[in-house]
Parts: structure tokens; C-alpha cells; sequence
């Protein structure tokens, strides 16, 4: 019989004895290894859910520019990557951070939608399934497999009303005049909230638990403004120093917001979808 705790799959991943286990939750523990290493395992809510998220890493490592703990492979509902020694989010990291960021989109995806090499096209945001349909332009299909899968799954939760429905898909018919000139589709993080930002020791920043997939790169700079960011104008300075963004980015914060706000709202409730709904009225009245 194969064991499965995080010790257990961590030796066998890594092909090193483990020395100690320190549960840090129900679904996080640290490995450490012979020789000083240490690992972190992970318990995902379904295999399916973490061969997504392995994936994911590796095809933002290909990129070699924001960098992502080494992943030692998964095993179940068990991922296995390095753990990120933590430091104090500085400045200049977070220019860095912004520069590295504006490279890994350039490295691009072969469509909006795209699943990362070897990842599932059911895959998951966080604890909400996503599904990664190829599509060919980005207004259209951010409309059809980003906002409106999970307004409709809102709607029959009961937390938004079908009337306030109504506004949100105003906001998606409109998205060909609003969203903007057309971009590549870029190589997305997918879930770029500032959890998922570590900032290392050695002053670098690394990427965690993405939800990858070719999307429009002011989705990720979206989601930085949404939950937050050390550091953000710096961050932001960073990007455009790399690769400037069109005009009129920021005006289109709100329509890049409504995908994880519903998506949160879905997850967590009414709160969330009545910020989606003033986004979607605020882009309206532009």
C-alpha cells in the first residue's frame, strides 16, 4: 500500500529521505529533507486541480522571467515544489518584479484560453472550476468563458438578482468597443492576487498557485489592483518600463475585475457581486 502523507509523498517526489514534517494547515505542510532542503506539500481538492496548478507552474517557469519554486512533481491530490525562504517586499524588487511580469506575458500563449502544456482544459481558480476553451478574439471570449459561466452560477445561488444580471451582460455585449485595441493573447497567472505574490530573501519575487492560461495581460495587472500589492505604483513603473501598456488602461480596470469578483462571488457571496455590478455600471457609463 502507497502512503500518502506529505512526508511520504515528498520522499518519494524528491528521491530524498525526509528528516521532519511541520503541518502548517489542513492542506499546507513543511518537508524538510536529508541535507537541509526544504519542501513544501500541498493538498489539492482533487487531482485534477493539481495537475492544473503543476502545469501552470512549469509553463511560467518556461517563460524564465518572474520566477516560480521548483516543482518537484505531483502525486494524487499532493504537489511538491520548494519552499520560498521569505524576505521584505523593497522598491526596486518591485520593479523588478514589474519588468519580469511584462516578460512573462510577452512569452505569450497560442490562444486566449489556452491550458498550459499538459494541464486539463477543466481546471480550477482557487477553489472554482475554470474551463479553458480556446477562443479568437479576446472580447468575445473573455464575455463567454470568463464572466458570464459564473454570473449565471451566481444568478442561480441567488446572489445577484436576474434585473442586476442584466447590467453585467450589457457590459459584455459592449466589450468590442470598450476593451480596448487588440493584444496577443499573453501568458496569464491567472489568479494574480497578492497571496499568490512571495517575495524571497534574495529580493526577488515568485509566483504561487496560478490558474494559467492565455488571456489579456491587464487581467493580471487587474487583479494586483483589486486585492492589493506591496509596492504597486513600482510594480507598475516596472511594466511599462518593459512593455507599455495601451492607452486607456486604466479605464479598463473594472472590466478586467469583473472575472475574479464574480468568480469570488460565486465562492464567498453578495459583497463581491455587488463590486462586480458597480464595475460594470462605472464601464457602462464611460
Amino acid at each position: 500500500m502507497t502512503h500518502q502523507g506529505p512526508g511520504d509523498v515528498a520522499a518519494r517526489l524528491t528521491g530524498r529521505p525526509v528528516t521532519a514534517v511541520r503541518p502548517l494547515s489542513g492542506t499546507l505542510a513543511e518537508v524538510t529533507l536529508e541535507g537541509g532542503r526544504v519542501v513544501m506539500v500541498k493538498l489539492g481538492e482533487e487531482p485534477r486541480a493539481v495537475q492544473a496548478e503543476t502545469a501552470g507552474l512549469r509553463w511560467l517557469a518556461e517563460a524564465s522571467a518572474v520566477r516560480v519554486p521548483a516543482v518537484h512533481g505531483h502525486e494524487g491530490r499532493r504537489l511538491v515544489i520548494d519552499r520560498v525562504p521569505q524576505g521584505r517586499p523593497t522598491a526596486a524588487a518591485a520593479v523588478r518584479f514589474g519588468r519580469d511580469l511584462a516578460a512573462l506575458h510577452a512569452a505569450g500563449a497560442p490562444a486566449f484560453g489556452a491550458p498550459p502544456p499538459g494541464g486539463p482544459r477543466d481546471a480550477y481558480i482557487g477553489l472554482a472550476p475554470m474551463r479553458n476553451t480556446d477562443g479568437g478574439d479576446w472580447p468575445s471570449w473573455y464575455a463567454e468563458h470568463r464572466v458570464l459561466p459564473y454570473l449565471r452560477r451566481a444568478v442561480d445561488d441567488g446572489t445577484v438578482r436576474p434585473v442586476e444580471a442584466a447590467v453585467i451582460e450589457e457590459a459584455c455585449a459592449r466589450l468590442p468597443e470598450l476593451a480596448g485595441p487588440p493584444e496577443p493573447p499573453a501568458r496569464l497567472h491567472g489568479d494574480l492576487w497578492n497571496g499568490n505574490v512571495l517575495w524571497g530573501d534574495d529580493g526577488e519575487a515568485r509566483l504561487i498557485d496560478p490558474a494559467a492560461h492565455g488571456g489579456h495581460r491587464e487581467t493580471d495587472l487587474a487583479m494586483l489592483h483589486l486585492f492589493g500589492c506591496p509596492h504597486l505604483d513600482r510594480v507598475l513603473d516596472g511594466y511599462q518600463q518593459a512593455a507599455p501598456l495601451a492607452d486607456g488602461w486604466t479605464d479598463r480596470i473594472g472590466l478586467h475585475q469583473l472575472f475574479p469578483l464574480l468568480v469570488h462571488a460565486v465562492l464567498f457571496g453578495r459583497g463581491y457581486a455587488e463590486q462586480a455590478l458597480a464595475q460594470a455600471r462605472t464601464a457602462l457609463a464611460r
